[in-house]
């Protein structure tokens, strides 16, 4: 039958309609950037290719809006205020609104490889200064093809260091020994690494809780060390050298695992176990140097005790 002149008006005003529904439901998007010129000059970008951009300054003001509305995407910056803060608001979005993409800003190249790692939890990330086009295709790719995220037990740094305990341990100790510095010391592996499952233990519960037992267990520990490796001939450089090869062991063993880390906490407890360790290292090295006095002293001590009599004339 052929089509009448009011059929082809009544198709024409159905897709007319359809056009204009499709040009009011536009994308959503939640930008985040402490920057003031970026937030201004990218949000304007946004807006001009079509979509409707909602902007916060600090993570609190995200989480507001998190909480609060509804977004197709969001868009942040790796560091907004604090280090790593991005992946507090890419948690967050990914528990209220898990059918968001997400993407991360990052101004430092070098981090790239970390974040390659925990791409299944990021659904990109781009370099700044951004290039608009690449950053505008890859919202719209991955709008078009959303990726199936799988969800995976997050674990805090404190577990993470529990479950790699004797691996750390004996990771360290292949280090330690790989040293000209260190090896030169004549002490068995025994020696070398009797405290150091201890030390982890007791420096991932302090991650969890700071109740004065466990600090108590843990300078208790600390002062022990200190005083074993006075006995043993260390120099107070070669503490520090074991504390720095302890840094990067455990720094290797928490980007091994970063597929399973809660983005929320890590950089905080990051910072925090940075902060104890060197708290612990000092105690140590205040009990090495009473040590080393006292190792001094004895000797004189002993002298003045027990030393040859006068003859009588």
């Amino acid at each position: 039958m052929p089509k009448t002149p009011l059929d082809v008006s009544r198709r024409e005003a159905t897709i007319a309609a359809g056009e204009r529904i499709s040009r009011s439901v536009s994308t959503r998007l939640l930008f985040v950037d402490d920057e003031d010129a970026i937030r201004a000059t990218l949000a304007a970008i946004l807006q001009q290719e079509g979509f409707e951009v909602g902007v916060a300054a600090s993570v609190p003001e995200a989480l507001e809006f998190i909480n609060h509305q509804s977004f197709d995407v969001l868009l942040t910056d790796l560091n907004i205020g604090g280090p790593g803060d991005g992946f507090v608001l890419v948690s967050a979005m990914r528990r209220v609104q898990p059918s968001a993409v997400t993407l991360i800003l990052t101004g430092y190249p070098d981090f790239e490889t970390a974040l390659e790692a925990i791409r299944k939890q990021v659904d990109d990330y781009l370099t700044k200064p951004a290039d608009i086009p690449t950053l505008v295709a890859a919202i719209k790719e991955r709008l078009r093809n959303p990726r199936r995220i799988r969800e995976r037990p997050s674990k805090r740094v404190s577990a993470v260091i529990q479950e790699n305990t004797d691996r750390i341990a004996q990771q360290w100790l292949v280090a330690a020994k790989a040293n000209e510095k260190l090896n030169a010391i004549p002490i068995s592996d025994h020696e070398r690494i009797h405290h150091l499952p201890a030390l982890l233990t007791l420096l991932s519960e302090t991650l969890e809780c700071e109740d004065s037992e466990t600090l108590k267990d843990a300078f208790r520990a600390a002062i022990k060390h200190g005083e074993s490796r006075a006995r043993q001939g260390y120099r107070i450089s070669q503490i520090m050298l074991e504390t720095r090869i302890l840094n990067k062991v455990i720094s290797a063993t928490l980007q091994e695992n970063l597929l399973i880390l809660d983005l929320s906490s890590v950089i905080a407890d990051v910072l925090r176990m940075g902060e104890n360790l060197n708290g612990l290292v000092e105690e140590s090295i205040h009990a090495y140097e009473r040590t080393q006095r006292l190792g001094q002293t004895l000797p004189k001590l002993h002298l003045n005790l027990f030393g040859p009599r006068r003859q009588s004339g």
